[in-house]
């Protein structure tokens, strides 16, 4: 098997000597490119932020955006990063390097100050600089705004959307002058290498067995390998996005003797929409699913500018939420509103199981050993009357105190089904089933919301924590209700 390799602003390096649980970040830093700094070190800040090329959505390749401190570097074998330095152009000549758009349009507005984190915004803000459908946006900037929490617009004239930098910070207030750079830059001259690096292919995931003394690192060319693999190492650490595992490394100091990625594995990465059903693979991020699905499926989309921020979602899977079995991950009550099952497989075969039966308490599942979550599958058609209310915090890039899916069926005044997946209020994501029952068969009026909402008030078992009191949660269940019915009665009638 060739050594692991990883090309870095245009040039080949091995990964070796680097411990397997070596993150890019570390990698990075130790040959001299200290552009990219550590701020958090668990994906909150986004000053490692760099550039990696992936399978693009509407080119061959996009430059995605993600956290070095939270990738390990052996997870990008075979791939290509760019990082803040990489982006400024020189020739051989020895004159000094061209500063990139982004970087220029920082520098003359005052985009810059302590400088600590402007490298890791200019690769963010290079990502949306890079995207290839920015331009379609373009248009009198629309100053933000909100649709009901569910992330609001802030295009610029330009097309660039502010949100690509909802998961970096600046700790000198610079905010505004960021902004006004972001909104500045223009659209990628045709001579520029990396937006011509997007007309290629992105480069192909390749089988890895990284080894040293402290672990492997090991990636599976198939499925059917994965399965086999898993079944002779039952005590690996499963990693797609490394989002959740990457934290416990660099906070808690994890280490695992055997890590298998299966972020790239191609039976995990479909997208397919069936007559009865839209089935998404596993490990597909989430930047990925809502550029596919742009907007076909109305919940999830107004998840996902909700679910932590851009930079954790470049990288994020639905089958790494699941798999966590976190009873405040953002995606379970929303695919418990939808009615999703989970397509399980191991080495033995495949069987699907209602998300609703899946977790059994905290963080567990009924997933065995050796088993993946080969894909989730959302039923068709969808119920016309949804919401997801995340109750933080902050409004983005936070942890749900309470999360609350909706998914109704109202027909003729009357409440006709109701879905609703609660998140944050017991061990595991919940159904509201009583809510629900007192919600089917009854008009959909102002009484009807009200009792129901006192129902759903009382479901769960919700606990006092440095995030909200069990009161509050409670109140906040109830409140979700009274806010679903105030925006629907605006077209159906009570």
């Amino acid at each position: 098997m060739v050594a692991a390799r990883i090309t870095v602003n245009g040039k080949e390096t091995p990964i070796s000597p680097a411990a397997p649980h070596t993150t890019v970040l570390d990698f990075l830093r130790e040959r001299g490119l200290t552009g990219t700094k550590e701020g958090c070190a668990e994906g909150e800040c986004g000053a490692c932020s760099v550039l990696v090329a992936r399978p693009g959505v509407h080119k061959p390749t996009d430059w995605v955006a993600v956290n070095a401190c939270l990738v390990p570097v052996a997870a990008l074998d075979g791939q290509e990063v760019v990082t803040s330095e990489g982006l400024a152009t020189a020739d051989a000549s020895g004159a000094p390097a061209v500063l990139h758009p982004v970087q220029e349009e920082m520098a003359v507005r005052g985009g810059s100050q302590c400088g600590y984190c402007t490298p890791g915004f200019i690769c963010s803000m290079a990502s949306e600089y890079y995207r290839p459908d920015r331009c379609a946006h373009a248009g009198p900037a629309d100053g933000g705004g909100s649709d009901g929490g569910s992330g609001g617009s802030e295009h610029g004239p330009n097309g660039f959307d502010l949100h690509a930098l909802s998961g970096n910070l600046c700790r000198c207030t610079g905010y505004r002058p960021i902004r006004d750079a972001a909104f500045a830059v223009g659209m990628p001259a045709e001579d520029d290498p990396l937006a011509r690096r997007r007309e290629q292919s992105a480069p192909q995931p390749v089988a890895t067995r990284y080894t040293q003394d402290d672990g492997a690192f090991l990636r599976p060319g198939t499925l059917a390998d994965a399965v086999r693999l898993l079944r002779e190492r039952p005590e690996a650490v499963v990693v797609a996005g490394s989002t959740d595992w990457g934290v416990e490394v660099n906070i808690r100091s994890r280490r695992a003797g055997c890590v298998v990625a299966v972020d790239r594995l191609p039976e995990l990465r479909t997208l397919h929409t069936g007559s009865d059903h839209i089935e998404i693979g596993a490990a597909q991020t989430l930047t990925e699913i809502e550029r596919r699905l742009d907007g076909a499926v109305p919940l999830l989309a107004e998840l996902f500018p909700q679910f932590a921020s851009r930079l954790i979602r470049n990288s994020a899977t639905l089958g790494g939420n699941l798999g966590t079995g976190s009873p405040i991950g953002d995606s379970p009550p929303v695919l418990l509103a939808l009615e999703a099952t989970l397509v399980l497989t191991d080495a033995d075969g495949e069987r699907e199981v209602p998300l609703s039966d899946y977790f059994t308490g905290y963080r567990q599942s009924v997933r065995r050993p050796g088993e993946l979550i080969r894909a989730v599958r959302v039923p068709l058609p969808l119920s016309p009357v949804t919401a997801f209310h995340k109750i933080a915090k902050r409004r983005f890039d936070d942890i749900s105190s309470v999360a609350v899916a909706f998914a109704l069926d109202i027909e003729d005044g009357a409440v006709r089904k109701a879905r609703i997946g609660l998140g944050g209020v017991a061990a595991t994501p919940v159904r509201a089933l009583a809510t629900e029952a007192a919600l089917e068969g009854r008009p959909w009026t102002a009484r009807t919301a009200e009792a129901a909402a006192r129902v759903l008030r009382t479901e769960g078992t919700p606990m006092d924590d440095h995030r909200a009191s069990a009161g509050y949660r409670s109140a906040m269940l109830g409140q979700s209700l009274l806010k679903l019915y105030a925006r629907t009665t605006e077209a159906v009638p009570s």
